[in-house]
C-alpha cells in the first residue's frame, strides 16, 4: 500500500487555502463536519442546472434524475458492502433513525427492553428513549469503561436478555474517537434475538465499513462528514425493510427502499453523494501490481474504496500518533479515553481534552482566534460527558483530524496548546 499524501488533495479543497492574519488556518473541525471538494460541489451545481425536475415523470430531466438516485445508491451499498435495494436516504442520520425507531418500535410490548449506551451521540439513544417510552417499554444503558471510553462485551451480556428487543451501539466516539468493537457485542445481542442499530456517522471518514461482516441489521452515516453534502445514509437489512411498516402517505411506493423515503428528496445532494464516494475511490492509489494511475480503478469498485479507505486509516493513525506523543509532554492536559500512540489503531484522529489552564469554551475561542478551528462542549454525547463528570465543566475541547490534514497542521495546533498551557 502506497503512503496517502494531503498534499495531492488539498488543492481539489478551496477552503484549506482559508488564511487569518497571514497564517493558514488549520481545520481541526472534521468531527462535525469535514471541508468538501470541488467535484462534490460541482456535480451538485450541475445536476441542477441541467436535469432538476423531480422523478417518476416521463420526460428526460425526470429520467435523468431518477438515474441520479439509482447512481447514489449503488454508490452508497459499495461503501457500505450492501446492496443498493437495502440503502436508504433521508435529511440525516438523526432524522432516519427517528423515523425507524418510530417503525421497528410498533413491533414492541410493554415490559420489553431497549439498550443505549452511555459512548453515544444522542442520535442513537434520544430515539430509542422516546420511542420505548411510547409503547412502555424499559430503556438500559450500557456504561462505557475508563480510561479507554471503550464498550464491553461482558457488561452488554450482563445487561441482555429474552425481552430485549434492540441495542443501540456506535461505531466511534464522536467525543473522544475510541472506536467500539462491534462483532461481538452485534453477536451477544443476537444470541437474545435483539435487533442491532448501528451509528456510523464519527467512524464513518476514517475505516472501512462492511455491513456484511458486521452482521448487524441497521447501520446510519451522513455524508457531510466524509466530504460530502448534507444527506443521511441508512443500510437496513432487506428482510427489516420489507416487514417493517414504513409511515408514508398512500399513494407513494410501498417498496423498500423507496418504502422508507418520505417526500421529494435532495437530489442535487445525491448527485454529490456520488461524487463524494467517487472522490474517496480515486485515493486508491494504483491498482496493485500496475504501475499505472488511479483511472485505471473504477472509483465505486468495493476493492477500491476500500484501499481508498484502508490508506486513509493509515495516514491518520500517523497524524494521532503524532497528537498523542507531543500531547502527553503538555502540562495540564489530559486525553480522555485511548492516549498511547501505540494504540492509534483502536481511535480514530478525535480527540477529547481537558486543560488545566482554561475551560473548553475559553481555549476554544483561544486557538480559533489564532487560525485553529476546534469545537468545545458535549457535542451531543451527552452520556459521555456524564459519565466523565465534565458537564459542569464545559465539556470537552475536541480537536479533530481528516485525511486532508497533515503533520505540518499536527504540530502548529500542539505549539497552539502549548501556549495555553503556560
Amino acid at each position: 500500500m502506497t503512503v496517502f499524501d494531503p498534499a495531492s488533495v488539498r488543492p481539489l479543497f478551496p477552503p484549506l487555502a482559508r488564511a487569518m492574519s497571514g497564517r493558514p488556518v488549520v481545520f481541526a473541525d472534521g468531527p462535525g463536519g469535514t471541508q468538501v471538494p470541488t467535484a462534490v460541489v460541482s456535480a451538485m451545481t450541475a445536476y441542477l442546472q441541467q436535469s432538476n425536475a423531480n422523478t417518476g415523470g416521463r420526460f428526460a430531466t425526470s429520467q435523468e434524475t431518477g438515474a441520479v438516485v439509482a447512481r447514489a445508491r449503488a454508490a452508497a451499498a459499495a461503501l457500505l458492502n450492501a446492496s443498493a435495494d437495502e440503502i436508504v436516504f433521508g435529511q440525516n442520520m438523526t432524522s432516519l433513525t427517528f423515523s425507524m425507531s418510530r417503525a421497528i418500535a410498533r413491533t414492541w410490548k410493554p415490559g420489553d427492553e431497549v439498550v443505549v449506551t452511555a459512548l453515544d451521540h444522542d442520535a442513537n439513544v434520544a430515539p430509542w428513549m422516546l420511542a420505548a417510552e411510547d409503547r412502555g417499554a424499559v430503556v438500559r444503558t450500557l456504561p462505557f469503561t475508563l480510561p479507554d471510553c471503550s464498550l464491553s462485551v461482558d457488561a452488554l451480556t450482563a445487561l441482555i436478555g429474552p425481552r430485549t428487543r434492540l441495542v443501540a451501539l456506535g461505531y466511534a466516539s464522536n467525543g473522544v474517537g475510541s472506536i467500539v468493537d462491534l462483532i461481538p457485542l452485534i453477536a451477544a445481542a443476537h444470541r437474545v434475538g435483539a435487533l442491532v442499530f448501528v451509528d456510523a456517522v464519527h467512524y464513518a471518514p476514517h475505516g472501512v465499513i462492511d455491513v456484511r461482516a458486521l452482521d448487524c441489521d441497521f447501520l446510519a452515516c451522513s455524508a457531510y462528514k466524509f466530504c460530502g453534502p448534507h444527506v443521511g445514509i441508512l443500510y437496513a437489512k432487506q428482510k427489516h425493510l420489507e416487514a417493517l411498516t414504513a409511515y408514508k402517505v398512500r399513494p407513494s411506493t410501498m417498496v423498500a427502499p423507496g418504502k422508507w423515503e418520505t417526500g421529494t428528496q435532495n437530489f442535487e445532494a445525491l448527485a454529490g453523494l456520488s461524487a463524494c464516494v467517487a472522490y474517496l475511490g480515486s485515493l486508491a492509489g494504483s491498482p496493485v501490481g500496475s504501475p499505472t494511475a488511479t483511472a485505471e480503478r473504477d472509483p465505486f469498485a468495493r476493492s477500491t474504496l476500500v484501499a481508498a479507505m484502508e490508506r486513509i486509516a493509515a495516514h491518520e493513525r500517523t497524524l494521532s500518533a503524532r497528537f498523542l506523543e507531543a500531547a502527553a509532554r503538555i502540562p495540564g492536559l489530559r486525553v480522555h479515553g485511548i492516549a498511547d500512540p501505540a494504540r492509534a489503531a483502536e481511535r480514530t484522529p478525535t480527540f477529547g481534552i481537558t486543560l488545566a489552564s482554561a475551560a473548553p469554551h475559553q481555549a476554544a475561542e483561544r486557538l480559533c482566534e489564532h487560525g485553529v478551528f476546534v469545537w468545545d462542549g458535549h457535542f451531543y454525547a451527552k452520556g459521555l460527558v456524564d459519565q466523565l463528570g465534565l458537564a459542569d465543566a464545559g465539556g470537552l475541547l475536541r480537536i479533530g483530524f481528516a485525511h486532508y490534514n497533515t503533520v505540518d497542521e499536527i504540530d502548529r495546533v500542539v505549539s497552539e496548546l502549548q501556549a495555553l498551557a503556560r
